[in-house]
């Protein structure tokens, strides 16, 4: 048998080092401007993505894990918690997107 088979191989563990998961939230970073020159209602979307994101976050944080929990009022309830406008419908739909593809 080769020496080479008898050592064991180094792994990284998280064990020596601090996990990360249980900081509390922190600011998000300084936002930096859109990119210009791009049509309207492709920074309508965009801005639609992030608060759906910041969403399903705050619904998956708070105990609600399957999309068919997450109705129109849950989720507007969510927003007003964490300090968002109220979604619309599309937002709402998007937001249990993405709960459901998260898996």
């Amino acid at each position: 048998m080769p020496a080479a088979a008898l050592k064991p191989k180094p792994t990284q563990s998280t064990a020596k080092r601090p996990v990360l998961l249980d900081l509390p939230y922190a600011a998000p970073l300084e936002k930096r401007p859109l990119p210009p020159g791009r049509p309207r209602e492709w920074y309508v979307t965009h801005n639609r993505r992030l608060k759906a994101m910041r969403l399903a976050i705050a619904l998956l944080d708070s105990g609600i894990y399957v999309p068919n929990q997450a109705r129109n009022e849950t989720i507007r309830d969510t927003a007003e918690l964490i300090g968002v406008h109220p979604p619309s419908d599309t937002t709402c739909h998007m937001v249990r997107a993405f709960m459901r593809y998260s898996r």
